[in-house]
This record gives C-alpha cells, sequence and structure tokens, in this order.
C-alpha cells in the first residue's frame, strides 16, 4: 500500500511539472499612491495549473507575501480561475501571522490587445493568524504593448483586519498603474 501512495504522488508531481513546462512566465509590478506589489506567476495565462507569489507592501500598513496555486479553465473566451493562497502577514498594527485565502478571478479578453481583469481572495478568522479575516480584491484593464509586455492600470484592496484591540491595516485601498513582462 505504501509502494502505492507513493508512486501516486511521483506521478501527480510529475504531471503538475508537465503542466506547467509550456507555461509561461509573468513577472509582474505595480505601484498606488501608498502601496507597491511585486509578483511573479507561471501559467497564469493558460488553461492548468497556475502557480504564484507576491509582496505587497505599504509604509503606513505593513507586508503581506504569499504563495498560492491555482486551475485555470477556459470556458469560451473567457479564462476563470480557482484556487488559494498561503499568506504571511506583517501588520504595522498586530500580530505577524499567517493566511489561508480562497478566491478566483476572470480574465475577459477584448480582442488581441485589451484584457479586463479581476480576482479576489478571502481568509475567515478560522484560516488566519494574528488577524480577523483578510480580504483582498483586485481589478483593470491590461493592455498589451508587444507580444512580451504589458501595462494595466486598477483598483486592489488589501485589508489584514485587526484583532485584540488593533486596528485594520488596509495595504491598498486605491487605483494603481503595472507593467508585466511574459516570458
Amino acid at each position: 500500500m505504501r509502494m502505492f501512495n507513493l508512486k501516486a504522488m511521483v506521478l501527480l508531481a510529475t504531471l503538475g511539472v508537465a503542466a506547467t513546462a509550456n507555461a509561461s512566465i509573468n513577472l509582474h509590478g505595480e505601484a498606488g499612491k501608498e502601496f507597491t506589489n511585486l509578483s511573479a506567476s507561471f501559467g497564469a495565462d493558460n488553461p492548468g495549473l497556475t502557480f504564484n507569489g507576491n509582496w505587497a507592501h505599504s509604509d503606513d500598513d505593513g507586508d503581506v507575501a504569499g504563495l498560492g496555486m491555482g486551475f485555470n479553465l477556459p470556458l469560451g473566451p473567457v479564462l476563470f480561475t480557482v484556487g488559494g493562497k498561503a499568506l504571511y502577514l506583517n501588520p504595522k498594527d498586530g500580530d505577524e501571522g499567517y493566511a489561508v485565502a480562497v478566491g478566483g478571478g476572470a480574465q475577459i479578453p477584448l480582442g488581441d490587445f485589451i484584457t479586463l481583469f479581476g480576482e479576489g481572495y478571502y481568509s475567515p478568522d478560522s484560516l488566519s493568524s494574528g488577524v480577523e479575516d483578510y480580504v483582498e480584491a483586485n481589478g483593470g484593464v491590461r493592455v498589451r504593448i508587444i507580444k512580451s509586455m504589458s501595462i494595466e492600470a486598477g483598483y486592489r484592496y488589501m485589508d489584514m483586519a485587526g484583532k485584540h484591540d488593533h486596528r485594520d491595516n488596509k495595504l491598498a485601498d486605491g487605483a494603481y498603474a503595472g507593467f508585466n513582462f511574459t516570458f
């Protein structure tokens, strides 16, 4: 029985690596009035598995770093994503901790060069430590300049709700401008 479990795990790992072998690599950066967000993703624009990592910072409210995994499902021209993120939370006012957030998003192409996108993730108190809950959402429009580069504008909201008499720490709550490099 143990050998069967090992073989199954190796098969799943191999399928996961194979699914992302031909996937694109995206490097992303964005800046808002009082926040920055940097990320890298593998397979974000292709059907199948996608992996990502990000770091967000606000001088007034702290930092969030995360690793995520999702599954992209194309339905017609729309690419839907469902997945989760494991997050390290370091609020400026409060205890550092973690969160496991679940959520998803969608990308809607409007022709060859313009894409509308949006996503949201949530972690309740039962899946987080140091905060009451964690909420993240963003949406915007992406314009492809050349095949490997695009610019975007959107709105991002990231909040770590305070716990134990600590205030809420909103990392982001406003418009941003960003860029993407795709390899």
